[in-house]
């Protein structure tokens, strides 16, 4: 039930520069608290983004709160218990207020301001209770005033200029002399769309020190923190009042200097202007993040001391669930570049990448990285928020089409959209996919049931698209996104045609509706949906399978699309496709020939069908492109691109050149299910599945995983010819053990250790 509200939005009328990051404001109020306050709770949102101060103590830790939603729809608020901020009689709160999403710049070719509002706004009430039982609510509303402050501008893609002389001290505390401020304006906001929060916040998680401090050939400062991360810098400085610190990001360098090219029209740069204490000065940027490894540092006063720079590391504050680690140095450099790849782009939003005029909620990408997001971290709450917006978004569309991105906002056209909302195979399909990966890794049955009707939605969306030869995507599509082969001025050129990958991507879709109509017991809709992913397949096999397991498409994403999808049934068909998918990648001498769509499969689709070492001699390829190339170029992170640098160091002269994108890190998954061994055989781990794989040259392999029952583990190791496998079996669960070589075995919770003989394939 939604909250009555009795507060009002309070708003600065501030003036508006024509271009470039606007300031923030600050806003204040009083009042007055009887004796004896036995609580207080306080709700705040903003139309922007805020930081809310009591009684002169910053109330909580979030950082750029409230976070982004699809506002027009919901629009998301924070409680927090203030009992110990309120004192008896004469009370003050304060707000550091800026654009955030809410009205700064967002989108690529330029980006797009004022999204949801021209107007900035503090929206905020406290509840009080007194120990003789009465209860009041003080709120923003008539009597509050603003004024500017220390922060010049304030963007999410420019960065954050902040004057020290202009702060504004002790402004939310009672007494303070706000007679010079402005009253602030209140204005109508229709409070129906706020709902309370629902997700994790974003925090300050972790701090990091350069790990060296270099001159570059232009004779720039530059600090190497050592590891591809999201957040901002802080600094501690000493120096004259109106020395101006500046200090710009980017993920790599570039003939030793910041590569910034990358980031398109995201300057990514901070302004610390001294206010000349001379006991020093500390500062970070409240209103900004930036994806970097490298910070270069202009205008520092003296020499610069590294301890006096450190990198906060900013994302949502998610649980961590799961590891992985094995033998190999390289593979696990690898598993971790997908962990921070995760880290720095769920910031509130499972984005695309972080550092760029972009950093979008794409559907494609977390389509097909959920799987493993859901074993590194907890993700249900943040991911079933999302899909609440992804829901809301796809029924403002009259044709039921869920946005390539969410919250979905408008984007300057035509590079790289065509113009409105155009259905994507493998995008739009996250409406589908996801929930059922949070019931598969979760048991979450009600995710299902609430997106049931986006779901649907969807699938029915595409049967029109479709028409009744079942086929379809012969239009503009993403499709294999950065295929390996895609030229660098045109991402979306593959080798496997969008029709192939939309109509697979169709029948799936279709068949999970199907078993999530079943899971809730819809008979109908079952039967419905599963004849009609029966008639897609049967589409598709007209289409694109000659016969004998072979398709007209001789590329690795094709028969990864088919063999994964269950396309291709028949066990003969199966066999043969598998074998020729193991081929056709040692025609291309084990490199990966798959892009966004096709390289999330590959892995599972030749380990399934037999070909295990083809599909580890995949994986730890050392050529570009190939996963372990990014890792020997010094990668942190899993890049955009296989070839986001070029061998001899230079950077692909592409656009869409991001060096932190998960997409392409999917594979973890497989390290984790076939690698090590450890997956779900039942929704929410109620059941494992415990099935290794060695390969690759490995000697051990190990994963972990807080499943909903407890820590669940599988690991192996090569004792002469002798496979050792230790498993951890949580309580009420049961788990399915595979080896190879031997017959399955059933094992009940606890510590359990088998033996198999050792593959000799893999040794």
């Amino acid at each position: 039930m939604n909250h009555h509200w009795t507060a009002r939005v309070v708003s600065p009328r501030m003036p508006v520069p024509a271009e470039g990051a606007r300031p923030a404001a600050l806003l204040r109020g009083e009042f007055t608290a009887r004796a004896a306050v036995r609580s207080a709770r306080l709700r705040v949102t903003a139309l922007g983004v805020y930081e809310l101060e009591l009684n002169g103590t910053t109330v909580g830790d979030h950082v750029l709160a409230p976070g982004w939603t699809s506002y027009r729809h919901r629009h998301r608020y924070q409680s927090f218990d203030v009992t110990p901020l309120v004192r008896e009689g004469r009370n003050a709160w304060g707000a550091h207020l800026a654009d955030g999403w809410y009205r700064g710049l967002l989108g690529f070719n330029g980006g797009t301001r004022d999204v949801y509002g021209e107007r900035t706004g503090l929206l905020a009430e406290l509840r009080l209770e007194y120990a003789d039982g009465t209860a009041e609510t003080v709120a923003t509303g008539d009597g509050w005033r603003w004024s500017a402050g220390p922060v010049l501008a304030a963007g999410l893609y420019e960065g954050e200029e902040y004057d020290a002389r202009r702060e504004r001290a002790g402004f939310s505390e009672a007494g303070f002399d706000d007679s010079a401020w402005q009253p602030a304006d209140v204005i109508d906001f229709d409070t129906a769309a706020l709902f309370p929060a629902d997700s994790p916040p974003v925090r300050r998680i972790e701090h990091l020190a350069p790990v060296a401090v270099t001159t570059s050939p232009s004779g720039r400062t530059v600090l190497d923190f050592g590891q591809n991360l999201v957040g901002r810098l802080r600094i501690r400085v000493r120096g004259e009042a109106g020395r101006t610190v500046t200090l710009r990001h980017a993920e790599v360098l570039e003939d030793g200097d910041l590569c910034t090219r990358p980031l398109r029209h995201a300057v990514a740069t901070d302004r610390y202007v001294l206010r000349g204490d001379p006991a020093g000065e500390e500062w970070e940027p409240r209103f900004t993040f930036h994806g970097f490894r490298y910070a270069d540092v202009e205008g520092w006063p003296g020499d610069l001391d590294p301890a006096d720079v450190t990198a906060v590391v900013v994302h949502s504050d998610l649980r961590r669930t799961g590891w992985f680690t094995c033998s190999d140095a390289s593979l696990n450099r690898l598993h971790e570049n997908v962990v921070w790849g995760m880290r720095g782009n769920f910031v509130d939003v499972p984005t695309d990448c972080p550092q760029r005029d972009e950093r979008l909620g794409w559907t494609g990408d977390v389509q097909v990285f959920a799987p493993t997001a859901a074993f590194l971290h907890d993700v249900r709450d943040f991911l079933r928020s999302w899909l609440r917006d992804l829901a809301a978004d796809q029924g403002a569309d009259e044709r039921h089409v869920p946005p390539v991105f969410s919250p979905d906002i408008p984007v300057i056209t035509p590079v790289p959209l065509p113009p409105g909302n155009p259905p994507m195979a493998g995008w739009c399909d996250a409406a589908v996919v996801v929930p059922w990966v949070l019931y598969e890794r979760y048991g979450d049955t009600e995710v299902l049931r609430t997106q049931y009707p986006s779901m649907r939605a969807w699938v029915d969306a595409v049967d029109r698209l479709a028409g009744p030869d079942r086929i379809w995507g012969e239009g503009f599509q993403f499709g294999d996104w950065l295929d390996p082969t895609a030229p660098a001025d045109d991402p979306g050129r593959a080798m496997t045609s969008s029709a192939l990958v939309a109509t697979a991507y169709f029948a799936h879709s279709a068949r999970l509706l199907a078993r999530t109509a079943e899971v809730l017991d819809d008979h109908d809709d079952a039967t419905r949906y599963h004849t009609l992913a029966d008639a897609v397949r049967g589409a598709f096999l007209a289409r694109f399978h000659t016969g004998g397991g072979r398709l007209t498409e001789e590329t690795q994403t094709a028969y990864a699309l088919a063999l994964c999808f269950r396309l291709l049934e028949d066990d003969a068909e199966r066999a043969e496709a598998g074998r020729r998918l193991a081929d056709l990648v040692a025609e291309r001498g084990h490199r990966i020939g798959t892009g966004f769509l096709g390289t999330p499969l590959v892995c599972d689709a030749l380990a399934g069908t037999g070909h295990v070492d083809t599909a580890y001699r995949l994986l730890t390829q050392r050529a570009c492109p190939s996963w372990l190339y990014q890792v020997d170029m010094g990668a942190t992170t899993v890049w955009e691109r296989w070839d986001s640098m070029l061998p001899d160091g230079s950077v692909n002269p592409g656009e869409m050149t991001s060096f932190n994108h998960y997409a392409l890190g999917a594979v973890a998954d497989w390290m984790h299910r076939t690698v090590a061994g450890l997956a779900p055989a039942g929704p929410g781990y109620r059941r494992l599945l415990v099935r290794p794989r060695p390969g690759g040259g490995l000697t051990w392999a190990r994963a972990e995983h807080e499943t909903p029952y407890g820590r669940a583990g599988a690991g192996w190791s090569r004792e002469g010819d002798r496979l050792r496998v230790d498993v951890v079996v949580p309580p009420d669960v049961t788990a399915l053990v595979d080896l190879p070589g031997a017959e399955p075995v059933e094992a009940g919770p606890g510590r359990h250790t088998f033996y198999a003989p050792f593959p000799a394939a893999a040794r």
